[in-house]
């Protein structure tokens, strides 16, 4: 594939890595693909940070014909910049838009658009300790016509945000309420698949949460109520007897990188792991007899957070005495380690640039 460069004439100055948040400050970049169900993919280009201008009928604005990804590059102690396990949110991209009838893009192109577009920005890419370039690759139907039908013009972009350690303080244990009234995804539905309504509709039962004092919400399945699936937008697992229980994928569950990585490392390590059906039930009597050790959820911004007090029917359980757990923080540990380059790659999942 042959990427076109313009390179944007007024550079921004880098921040200072103190002042860095989350997704606040963008690259001076960006990379831009488009897609017509006739021509295909076409016109792969990296271009200046911009606007976009788009039709007011078109296909993502009202039927929100969308899906995204997240990845960060990390820069080394040797000053070199690698990406943690890219090919599996190629993959699961690919899935997502296979689901909302978006058009796939061969695995090599947009591997190869990454490693350009990050070695373009490699100098956006932060040097101090628990910052990263955060990487958020998008693609959203563009078909200038109201009409309901899967899309014939897709647009594919990557942009490029450097930002901090997700905690400010440590890894503070959070503060979870399972919720019992809304539903995240259903079996069938898109919760699988990396797409914004996903995200939007669980909005409101985070409010609720926040203004009851709890960070997010633990979400059950949409067909019973009754089974664990994710934490806020994040997957979740449990130590509950020494055995770490994590829900399978099921179709409504997103399946996290993250969560995937940390099963590798826990049954390399020894560790006995299950992905099944875990019901609101079993874990209230966990918690209630003491034998859920540790909990947290799993993702890319926060690797791993851990839950220190779960919410059920205004019942209230104390996890690991509000305490981050050994085998928590021993996760944290380890898979920032592999991707800053720390600890060694023995998984061979880390892609230098």
């Amino acid at each position: 594939m042959d990427i076109k460069v313009t390179l944007n004439p007024n550079p921004a100055q880098k921040p200072d890595p103190s002042t860095l948040g989350f997704g606040k400050i963008f690259t001076d970049h960006m990379f831009m693909w488009s897609w017509n169900s006739e021509k295909g993919w076409y016109n792969p280009r990296i271009v200046p940070f911009q606007r976009l201008s788009i039709h007011p009928a078109s296909t993502v604005l009202h039927y929100g014909s969308e899906i995204f990804e997240g990845l960060k590059a990390y820069r080394r102690a040797d000053g070199k910049v690698q990406l943690f396990r890219p090919i599996e949110n190629i993959r699961r991209m690919n899935n997502s838009a296979e689901r909302l009838c978006l058009p796939q893009m061969p695995e090599e192109d947009f591997m190869q658009a990454l490693k350009e577009f990050v070695k373009l920005e490699e100098d956006w890419t932060p040097s101090a300790p628990g910052t990263s370039l955060y990487l958020r690759p998008f693609m959203f139907g563009n078909d200038e016509s109201l009409g309901v039908h899967a899309v014939h013009n897709a647009e594919f972009i990557i942009i490029a945000s450097p930002v901090g350690s997700y905690y400010k303080e440590g890894i503070n244990p959070v503060k979870i309420m399972i919720e019992d009234q809304d539903v995240r995804a259903v079996r069938g539905g898109t919760g699988y698949a990396k797409c914004g309504g996903n995200y939007a509709a669980s909005n409101r039962a985070g409010e609720r949460a926040e203004q009851q004092g709890y960070s997010q919400v633990l979400w059950l399945d949409g067909v019973e109520r009754k089974y664990i699936e994710e934490v806020g937008a994040m997957n979740v697992m449990f130590k509950i007897s020494g055995t770490v229980v994590t829900p399978m994928l099921s179709g409504s569950i997103l399946p996290g990188v993250t969560r995937k990585s940390i099963i590798d490392v826990l049954k390399k390590e020894g560790y006995k792991v299950e992905e099944r059906l875990l019901s609101v039930d079993e874990l209230a009597q966990a918690m209630a007899d003491g034998t859920l050790e540790e909990a947290w959820g799993c993702g890319t911004a926060a690797v791993v957070s851990p839950i220190g007090e779960l919410c059920y029917k205004e019942h209230k359980y104390i996890v690991n005495n509000g305490e981050i757990g050994a085998l928590t923080q021993h996760l944290y540990d380890t898979l920032t380690g592999i991707q800053w380059g720390k600890v060694e790659d023995t998984f061979g999942w880390t892609v230098e640039i």
